[in-house]
């Protein structure tokens, strides 16, 4: 029963934010409650939580409720993660098929790692965490890392004053100097490693795409078991992610032009 009024009332609060987004001028709640055929005590509690959320705002003065910007940067975020998957899609596929590993493509959202795309290899092993849609720290996984780099040590170290490190593995960075100290090295060779530190077991490599602002975008990595992910095969696989990343990035910084 609560699973129905949960379902319920999300379908009432999209109904509002779909209705504040076709009218041209801020709109009260007596008309908001008519047009959907709502009790204006219900409107009105709907309302305070998209205000809190920051999606609407209030007149002042009118006590009419209008959209803000921020619902213009989530259908933005969506735009470009939808670009980002199509354009880097088949250079993905390119990329395993010529390592022979799974690989992923992963993006920041709200200081996380999220997977937005993933091919698997011949022996299927993505793990769980990295199916696509699903998200993960930021310092313990090698995309992670990469988005790490858009940040100064200063703001770094609010994320984790905020997110803390938490320890997945016993081989998971918990010590912020070192976790700086470490991406120092991730900027300078332009790859970054997850040494089992989500999994044991598991080792995983990743290349950071930039945009034209040459801030990182997005992640590229390739994922196989640590007794495979050694030797020439390492070799072969960062060779082969760092070229992808650089032809795509390529790709990005073009589209200022």
């Amino acid at each position: 029963m609560s699973q129905l009024k949960s379902n319920f009332s999300a379908i009432k609060v999209l109904q509002i934010i779909e209705l504040l987004a076709e009218e041209v001028s801020p709109v009260r709640v007596k008309d908001i409650a008519e047009k959907l055929s709502m009790p204006t005590a219900t409107v009105s509690r709907f309302l305070k939580t998209l205000m809190e959320a920051r999606y609407i705002a209030k007149d002042p003065e009118s006590n009419r409720y209008f959209l803000t910007y921020r619902i213009l940067k989530v259908g933005e975020r969506v735009r470009i993660n939808t670009n980002l998957r199509e354009v880097i899609k088949p250079y993905l596929i390119d990329l395993t098929e010529s390592v022979g590993e799974s690989g992923c493509l992963a993006i920041e959202m709200d200081h996380m790692a999220v997977y937005i795309d993933a091919v698997e290899g011949p022996d299927r092993m993505l793990r769980t965490l990295q199916r696509i849609g699903r998200s993960a720290p930021l310092h313990s996984t090698g995309v992670g890392k990469n988005l790490l780099l858009n940040y100064s040590p200063e703001e770094i170290t609010k994320i984790v004053e905020n997110k803390g490190l938490p320890s997945l593995t016993n081989n998971t960075i918990t010590n912020l100097k070192e976790l700086l100290g470490l991406l120092e090295k991730v900027k300078m060779d332009g790859i970054a490693f997850d040494n089992e530190e989500c999994e044991i077991g598991v080792r995983c490599i990743a290349a950071p795409i930039y945009n034209f602002e040459n801030e990182v975008i997005a992640s590229l990595s390739i994922s196989a078991p640590t007794a495979r992910m050694q030797g020439e095969h390492e070799e072969n696989i960062i060779a082969n992610l760092k070229a992808t990343a650089a032809r795509v990035s390529a790709i990005f910084a073009a589209e200022s032009h």
